[in-house]
């Protein structure tokens, strides 16, 4: 049986809509953030409940906005680790380090404590930073691991999307050198 509509662009959006429902897509997700793109305007609670803006950033600094899943496990440990370790490099290149998981407050404080941390981590308990950024899992529950280099200006210059958290250390150096030689 054929089944023949006049108007087969508002069934397709139909079907398209019923498929994003299922799936429950941000945003971010469907109109994918890349390279070149102004970066969304955030602002998130630190581990100490101090605010934090991205806007505050723009004009000033370089940020390197990093999303992981949990706080203490072993990948998001090392990453942390790492961009711990690289941070004085960073810093004289002119960049900001700042971590955003669903953890808490409370946890990303023990977190920083237990590992010496030297940057702050923001508490995105609703979901709403990792939302703007598309970096949810698919279950919605917890941030992925996905780093993006903001320049100065405010556009995304490098995106690292990979659960290895050894590839977001070396990309992200590499980007910032990249970014150095303009």
């Amino acid at each position: 049986m054929k089944i023949r509509s006049s108007r087969p662009v508002p069934l397709l959006a139909l079907a398209i809509a019923a498929a994003l429902s299922v799936f429950d897509l941000s945003a971010a997700e469907i109109g994918k953030l890349k390279v070149g793109d102004n970066a969304p305007s955030i602002e998130g609670k630190d581990q100490d409940g101090k605010t934090w803006k991205l806007a505050d950033e723009t004009g000033k600094k370089i940020v390197l906005l990093y999303f992981y899943p949990k706080d203490d496990t072993p990948g998001c440990t090392k990453e942390a680790c790492g961009f711990r370790d690289d941070l004085d490099e960073l810093k004289k290149e002119n960049v900001d380090v700042i971590g955003v998981s669903f953890d808490s407050s409370d946890s990303h404080q023990k977190f920083i404590s237990k590992y010496n941390l030297n940057f702050p981590l923001l508490a995105d308990t609703d979901g709403k930073i990792a939302d703007a950024y598309g970096a949810k899992m698919p279950n919605g529950k917890m941030a992925k691991r996905v780093s993006f280099l903001i320049s100065k200006d405010g556009k995304i210059e490098h995106i690292t999307d990979s659960p290895n958290a050894a590839t977001h250390l070396s990309e992200m150096k590499e980007a910032v050198e990249k970014l150095k030689k303009g």
